[in-house]
């Protein structure tokens, strides 16, 4: 569970996710330093780690996507800074971004969470967030540059 839970953070009272997000963002800064293909490869490995971790997180607790489960945030952050610079604006527009797209869901976000089941299903919606955040960010860094 310490896992599932982002080191406990899943626990925390009010914003899991987000406490969850912040927990991703030091993963995040070490993927920066790295080559894009190493990046993709331990990103690749940790979805399905997170989705394994995610499914036998949601048998142990016997519930279906319980908010203490962070690590799909975590997921998902990573995949939002994939191949982007690190840095302070980055990671607040990148943090906002994911947030917004995370507790929204705008579609197919929503329509994924509902259709797949199980770890998979508690991972997919992040993953979709982390790539709508990771496009936004690359348009307006491509605008404004």
């Amino acid at each position: 569970m310490v896992l599932a839970t982002g080191c406990f953070t899943g626990y925390i009272p009010f914003a899991p996710g987000t406490f969850g997000s912040i927990v991703g963002l030091p993963l995040c800064f070490l993927l920066s330093k790295t080559k894009l293909s190493v990046a993709i490869l331990f990103i690749l490995i940790f979805i399905f780690f997170a989705i394994w971790i995610a499914n036998r997180a949601e048998k142990i607790l016997k519930q279906n996507d319980p908010g203490c489960i962070v690590i799909d945030e975590i997921a998902g952050i990573m995949l939002t800074f994939l191949g982007l610079p690190f840095n302070t604006i980055s990671v607040a527009a990148g943090f906002v971004t994911f947030r917004f797209f995370d507790i929204l869901k705008p579609f197919p976000i929503r329509y994924m969470e509902r259709r797949i089941a199980g770890g998979a299903g508690v991972v997919m919606d992040d993953l979709m967030a982390g790539v709508y955040s990771n496009i936004v960010l690359r348009l307006l860094f491509i605008t404004s540059a």
